[in-house]
């Protein structure tokens, strides 16, 4: 199962995943996250209060320390939203998919 993997460091160096490769790692996450500019993941999450946002938060970055992947994270009452996109290459990269399927899992 894709979830299962665990992220590998990226150094840079290596080019950014093409168009049919981001298409194919879409399908393996939740229709919400959303592609833009072929470059980064986004998807917002919404909660019933700003106690069960904030737990999201939590156990977001607690898998981004596990994953040493860390996303941006706007979180604003009982909204966050998740961006995924790996900083060394300006672009998407698997492990950024992985995080993502990652976080489905909480929700």
């Amino acid at each position: 199962m894709f979830s299962n993997k665990k992220c590998i460091p990226c150094q840079g160096g290596i080019p950014p995943l093409k168009s049919k490769e981001i298409k194919n790692f879409r399908s393996l996450i939740h229709k919400d996250w959303l592609i833009k500019n072929n470059k980064k993941l986004t998807r917002v999450f919404l909660f019933d209060n700003y106690v069960s946002a904030l737990s999201f938060v939590n156990k977001v970055a607690n898998i981004a320390i596990l994953e040493d992947h860390h996303p941006y994270i706007n979180f604003n009452f009982k909204t966050v939203e998740v961006i995924l996109f790996t900083h060394k290459i300006d672009g998407l990269h698997e492990n950024d998919f992985l995080m993502a399927s990652k976080i489905d899992k909480i929700n």
